[in-house]
């Protein structure tokens, strides 16, 4: 049997390489300069051959925590914040003086998960990135931990880094890990597990095989790896996992070593309703009838008259997920009208709309370009069938 390989890093037109602390960081001694240096080799090679290149890095928090010498036990939530401040301008010089030696300029860019959910912020992230590219700078990019105002996850990056692919239409996202790629089981757990080269697509069975982060710094895990493998695939972005404990990581892969490729979908969505479904989290939820179900199937508008439920607290513009009958997710889009508008309106026909709010108003209230329904198969929906 002919041992499958990855096409040449260089075929790429765009790349986002997302890198985990453990990989940037060493608990007692800080950051791991040699690493650094050997990656900063390997993205001017790639830029010399015309390959543009994102960096998604984790690392301000392990970092900063270390030069402050705060302890090894959990962080509170002010705590992670201040090591967040001090570890990214740490990071940002790091990256700034590794890409310099090669003559390139490094950019950083701070962003939320909710900087890639709300339109207009999308919008200005993604021009702020593109003009970076085109000035041939490497934009670094990092979560913005310190206004964190939820508790602060390292493996939230994995899914940062898909949608920031998603949004710069890259070509490949290759999530740099403690781990070689995707087992048929935990290979800390099960010594008979199995490596996968390639992944034709992300299915509940092998969403199956994840298991938990394997070290202490990298607690994203397997499983928000293949989350964003999801977002990614879906929308046209091919993904690799491997290790990045070696150095030259990214030269690594040209090399043939291990490693775990997921194929793009070959139908992908568009980048608009890519963002849409990429909302991790809906504000809303619509439940509607067989009825609506099949108009949806069939590229209708959701229309007032099929919805039977509405539940949770959102505005006009907001994503909610549409359940059926049977509480199963089937679409996602944003919706026409504030949570108290649709109550009044949710089973009512769309010539009544005016009548019941006392304006004139949209016949629907998800418009079909604004929605993004899932089919039979799970890459065709970014996240996949989830419960409402």
């Amino acid at each position: 049997m002919t041992e499958f390989t990855i096409a040449p890093l260089k075929s790429y037109r765009r790349i986002v390489v997302k890198i985990g602390s453990a990989l940037l960081v060493d608990r007692a001694s800080g950051l791991k300069n040699d690493w650094l240096v050997s990656l900063g080799e390997d993205i001017a090679t790639l830029a010399r051959e015309g390959v543009e290149v994102l960096v998604v890095s984790s690392g301000a928090i392990a970092l900063g925590r270390t030069i402050l010498g705060l302890p090894k036990k959990s962080l509170k939530l002010e705590e992670s914040q201040a090591a967040a401040a001090v570890g990214q301008i740490a990071l940002a010089k790091a990256y700034a003086d590794t890409l310099g030696q090669h003559d390139i300029r490094a950019g950083q860019i701070l962003l939320t998960l909710s900087d890639t959910e709300e339109r207009r912020r999308y919008l200005n992230a993604r021009a702020t990135i593109s003009t970076l590219l085109k000035l041939k700078a490497i934009p670094v990019i990092n979560e913005n931990d310190t206004v964190a105002t939820s508790e602060i996850r390292y493996g939230d990056n994995d899914r940062l880094a898909a949608r920031v692919a998603t949004m710069m239409n890259a070509d490949l996202l290759i999530l740099l890990s403690d781990i070689d790629g995707l087992y048929t089981a935990p290979p800390h757990k099960d010594p008979s597990a199995k490596h996968l080269s390639v992944i034709d697509m992300i299915t509940p069975q092998i969403e199956a095989m994840a298991g938990a982060a394997a070290s202490e710094l990298s607690r994203g895990g397997m499983k928000t790896k293949l989350d964003a493998g999801k977002i990614a695939n879906a929308a046209g972005t091919a993904m690799i996992i491997t290790t990045g404990a070696r150095l030259n990581p990214l030269s690594a892969i040209d090399r043939g070593e291990r490693a775990s490729l997921f194929k793009a979908d070959e139908a992908p969505v568009n980048a608009w309703k890519t963002w849409i479904s990429g909302n991790l989290e809906p504000a809303g939820t619509l439940t509607v009838d067989d009825g609506a179900v099949a108009a949806l199937h069939a590229g209708k508008s959701l229309l007032p008259a099929g919805v039977t439920n509405v539940q949770g607290h959102f505005e006009r513009g907001d994503t909610v997920a549409v359940c059926d009958l049977g509480g199963r997710e089937i679409a996602r889009g944003l919706i026409s009208y504030d949570l108290s508008d649709a109550l009044l309106i949710a089973g009512h026909k769309s010539d009544q709309i005016s009548e019941i709010l006392g304006y004139d108003a949209r016949a629907a209230m998800i418009h079909r370009d604004d929605l993004v329904v899932r089919h039979c198969q799970d890459s065709e929906f970014i996240r996949g069938a989830q419960s409402c």
